[in-house]
């Protein structure tokens, strides 16, 4: 699937929710449904207030992850476009910090695939993020909630 109807984004820059939203929509004619998810800085994690996060990645290997999650994903539902934009650098809180768009014919199959690559970005996704709070700098590591997401589609949804 990783093909034209793809967009694997690791970005600074904001990105436009809507045009994205359309973009993804225009993609192919057969495309009758498109499900998205905004995803975005809070300004409270763990009881403590956020200040901001900072993002890294490693260049080239976290989007060839990314495009691996899209081909799984396109392998179980009827995938017609895929966009994946994560942000990387300082973010404030109630920053876009990702954004996944699926295109689909029906909207079984866009809603459950946007969430199957959000939920397998948060576990196999190579991204280190770094949380300013008011106690100094502290790294976030994968919650265990995130990784029963990701395991819980082991096994679940229709094979193509």
């Amino acid at each position: 699937m990783a093909d034209a109807t793809t967009r694997i984004l690791v970005q600074e820059e904001p990105f436009d929710v809507g045009a994205e939203v359309r973009r993804a929509g225009s993609a192919s004619p057969e495309i009758g449904a498109v499900a998205s998810f905004v995803g975005l800085v809070r300004d409270i994690n763990e009881g403590d207030e956020v200040a901001g996060l900072f993002l890294e990645h490693y260049p080239g290997m976290t989007e060839k992850q990314i495009a691996a999650i899209v081909d799984e994903a396109s392998a179980r539902w009827d995938v017609r476009a895929a966009t994946v934009i994560h942000r990387v650098g300082r973010l404030a809180p109630s920053e876009q910090i990702v954004f996944v768009a699926i295109g689909s014919g029906h909207r079984r199959d866009a809603f459950q695939a946007c969430e199957f690559v959000m939920d397998y970005l948060k576990t196999r996704a190579t991204f280190w993020k770094k949380e300013q709070t008011s106690d100094g700098m502290r790294w976030l590591t994968t919650r265990q909630s995130d990784l029963d997401s990701a395991r819980a589609w082991e096994g679940k949804g229709p094979s193509r």
